[in-house]
């Protein structure tokens, strides 16, 4: 059943919206469907109605190939917080502010009113207006009452946006989030124009080469525990130069393991390849949950967070240290030995 979100919070982003001239949209680092389909949506929802509006995203995440197609059109990566003073920032799809990227602090500093929309249900609620459902499908479909609050006209390319957002967060509508009212979206945005044979095309079956070659290197590098029932693998740099990839080719490849028969965990481990200035992130980590665990609750441990059946946590340890820690968080959960 899906949580209600009060109607006041939504009032409340609604006047916070309405009251704002100028609004910066900004999303989690290494952004999935829902994050880029959310913010441009948003962006051509706001510019509609007269807004001024700018797109952040941190320098050193990409955006998967699979949602390229959407339009974000002067996307900024590097951004003054000086330059947004006194405007309002918006914050989709980000379960703690710190997934803002290393500005966090100073976007949120300069900003009049941040207005956080989001799904998780672990939140931290880091905005002045905090419009959270644990339980919607997506970002996506959160926004569709602020969008209606407003006055914003659903257009086919904002249609096709949160389109995007709600079938990749809903796996095509066959996740436990897939609700009646997230049904009910789907066939209003079709009716709006969203064309779903084009997106099928352009999400699902656009995949490049080099991703499937990764994926032989991730089925290669997994190690089975508890009887199969996780399963623990990793992309190394080296994997990546082989297939000239990035952060964003990895996007999906763990639903992959997830879908192994008697499989309750899957984990994937990312090594960072260096930035420009030489300098390399803290490892990444993806973990997916059928359900008898709760990732998220593994994930905040690690100062991530996420869903019980999909979270993901930066780890500055080894591949190896990694793996140990993800092995013994389900062993916990599932009462079981440490493997």
């Amino acid at each position: 059943m899906t949580e209600i979100t009060p109607d006041s919070d939504v009032h409340a982003a609604v006047a916070a919206l309405a009251a704002a001239d100028r609004v910066l949209i900004a999303t989690h680092e290494n952004p999935d469907g829902d994050a880029i389909g959310s913010m441009t949506a948003a962006a051509a929802g706001l510019r509609q109605i007269g807004k001024h509006v700018r797109m952040y995203l941190e320098p050193a995440s990409t955006i998967p190939h699979e949602v390229s197609f959407l339009n974000t059109d002067g996307l900024e990566r590097d951004i003054d917080p000086a330059e947004i003073e006194g405007w309002a920032l918006l914050v989709l799809d980000c379960g703690n502010e710190r997934r803002l990227g290393e500005l966090h602090e100073a976007l949120r500093a300069s900003a009049a009113t941040v207005v956080d929309v989001d799904h998780h249900h672990d939140n931290s609620r880091f905005g002045d207006v905090n419009l959270i459902d644990g339980h919607a499908s997506s970002t996506a479909e959160i926004l569709v009452p602020v969008f209606d609050g407003l006055g914003i006209e659903i257009t086919p390319q904002i249609a096709e946006a949160l389109y995007v957002g709600l079938v990749t967060d809903t796996g095509r509508f066959q996740y436990r989030t897939t609700s009646p009212e997230a049904l009910r979206l789907a066939a209003r945005l079709v009716e709006a124009g969203a064309d779903v044979h084009k997106v099928f095309e352009l999400v699902f079956e656009s995949v490049q080469l080099g991703k499937l070659s990764l994926l032989g290197r991730v089925i290669e590098h997994t190690v089975p525990y508890y009887g199969g029932r996780l399963l623990v693998s990793h992309v190394s740099r080296e994997d990546l130069a082989l297939v000239e990839g990035d952060e964003a080719t990895t996007e999906g490849l763990i639903d992959h393991l997830r879908a192994v028969d008697g499989v309750q965990v899957a984990g994937l481990i990312r090594e960072q390849v260096p930035l420009p200035d030489g300098t390399i992130t803290p490892n990444r980590v993806s973990l997916r949950s059928r359900g008898l665990i709760d990732v998220s609750q593994i994930a905040r441990k690690s100062a991530g967070g996420g869903h019980k059946q999909a979270a993901g946590f930066s780890h500055p340890g080894t591949v190896d240290d990694i793996r140990d820690f993800i092995v013994a968080e389900v062993a916990a959960q599932l009462e079981e030995p440490a493997a």
